[in-house]
């Protein structure tokens, strides 16, 4: 089960390859058939040297673009000590997962608490990912809270980014004896704050599902009929990040509809105007907002940045073979077909991102990108479905039929976020 994208360059590598040969055979007749001895041959030299760089580089960068980053890590191939983290496949390791026990997580969701709530099947918690040519760095909690020694963590979105942030609370929190740590909410609940005292550093959580204002801010009450966006307005929420020494950004998810509400004007003015527009659109207005506030607020010798990619959700068995009608229920076994790409995960948007984060490295500003979203579609039995706390009564309708309250979104903590931050973990001490 190994992974594709990135695949398609293959061709083009192997021509680059071709070209860069017969360039070099060129540079070698000319270097035969010279007159001008020593000279010329060293300077021929240096020329095949250099086109060995070249061609080097864009092979090492070939697998995966911008959104395949390399790390160095314990290499399994003698030939190259870097390799595309995101590229491998799920290996079962029931020895080394989970890194920690869903019970002993003092601060665990009861929402990806799928083992509470009844979950029999506990092989989900038992995957480790094995990126093609190297191993990814063994996670260190004691290393990472020294890392973080009087800094921010930040984690900013929404419930899949927040689940993120649980299963890195939990990836530290077993390590610690109650005295040293705490959790505390602010601005209205948005901002989730967990410390650790001895370090006095912070792992934290902001609610902003859509990046920017909306109707949907509020962390507990955000259902609405009809979302609305006010697309320029970004400093409610940012002014809670400004100081944050690492952020780790995604929204995707609240933006899962053909057409969005956008607002210029403030929430409750009667001058308001409201327009519905295309939502590709919108999101593209909305991360050029975000990219904005970040070129001008950002502390460039202090923060450091990254954008989580979309997290693949599991609502149709037809996609993946099994019967219409049946989503993530039940589901105990991963995807084999490789290179599946479930049609919830929308490569549109994924190139939105790529272009604004692009535009940003223009501009000067870097923000890494955690592409979790291929790993991730393997793993439709990962999600809670039936298993985690009902917040609304379940009535006797859907209790005969469970895919009918199925959550095929969120994740199963131990599960697969934990694997999300062994990610971010490597960028933090490897890049």
């Amino acid at each position: 089960m190994k992974l594709q994208k990135g695949g398609r360059d293959g061709g083009a590598g192997r021509r680059t390859i071709e070209e860069a040969k017969m360039k070099m055979a060129n540079t070698h007749q000319i270097v035969l058939g010279s007159s001008c001895g020593v000279k010329n041959a060293f300077h021929s030299i240096v020329a095949i040297l250099t086109t060995l760089v070249v061609v080097s580089t864009i092979y090492l960068r070939q697998d995966g673009g911008h959104l395949s980053p390399k790390v160095n890590a314990s290499s399994t191939n003698s030939s190259s000590s870097k390799c595309n983290l995101f590229s491998g496949k799920w290996v079962f390791d029931n020895e080394s997962y989970p890194l920690y026990k869903e019970k002993q997580c003092t601060f665990m969701s009861d929402q990806l608490a799928c083992e509470k709530f009844g979950r029999k099947d506990l092989s989900y918690q038992n995957w480790r990912w094995q990126p093609h040519n190297c191993d990814l760095p063994k996670f260190n909690a004691t290393a990472l809270l020294e890392r973080l020694r009087n800094k921010r963590l930040m984690f900013v979105g929404d419930s899949l980014i927040r689940g993120q942030w649980v299963s890195m609370v939990c990836l530290v929190d077993s390590i610690l004896p109650n005295s040293l740590k705490s959790m505390h909410s602010t601005a209205n609940g948005s901002l989730n704050i967990f410390k650790v005292k001895e370090y006095n550093a912070t792992i934290e959580h902001y609610w902003s599902p859509l990046l920017v204002e909306s109707n949907s801010d509020d962390p507990v009450n955000h259902r609405v009929p009809e979302r609305t966006v006010r697309i320029k307005a970004i400093e409610k929420h940012a002014r809670y990040w400004t100081d944050a020494d690492f952020l780790v950004f995604n929204t995707y998810l609240w933006w899962r509809r053909p057409v969005m509400n956008v607002l210029w004007g403030s929430f409750g003015d009667p001058d308001g105007v409201y327009k519905g527009v295309e939502m590709l659109r919108v999101y593209e207005m909305a991360l050029r907002t975000w990219s904005d506030w970040l070129e001008v607020h950002v502390n460039r010798n202090k923060t450091h940045l990254f954008f989580v990619s979309m997290s693949p959700t599991h609502e149709r068995a037809e996609e993946w073979g099994g019967a219409k009608g049946n989503n993530c229920y039940s589901e105990t076994d991963m995807i084999e077909e490789e290179g599946y790409w479930g049609k919830g995960s929308d490569s549109k948007m994924m190139h939105v991102v790529e272009n604004v984060l692009d535009d940003l490295k223009g501009r000067g500003l870097t923000v890494k990108m955690l592409n979790i979203t291929q790993l991730s579609e393997y793993r439709k039995e990962g999600h809670p479905s039936i298993y985690k706390k009902q917040w609304d009564a379940l009535t006797q309708e859907k209790i005969a039929n469970p895919n009918s309250y199925a959550d095929c979104i969120h994740w199963c903590l131990p599960g697969v976020p934990d694997v999300w931050n062994e990610l971010l973990y490597a960028y933090i001490f490897h890049q």
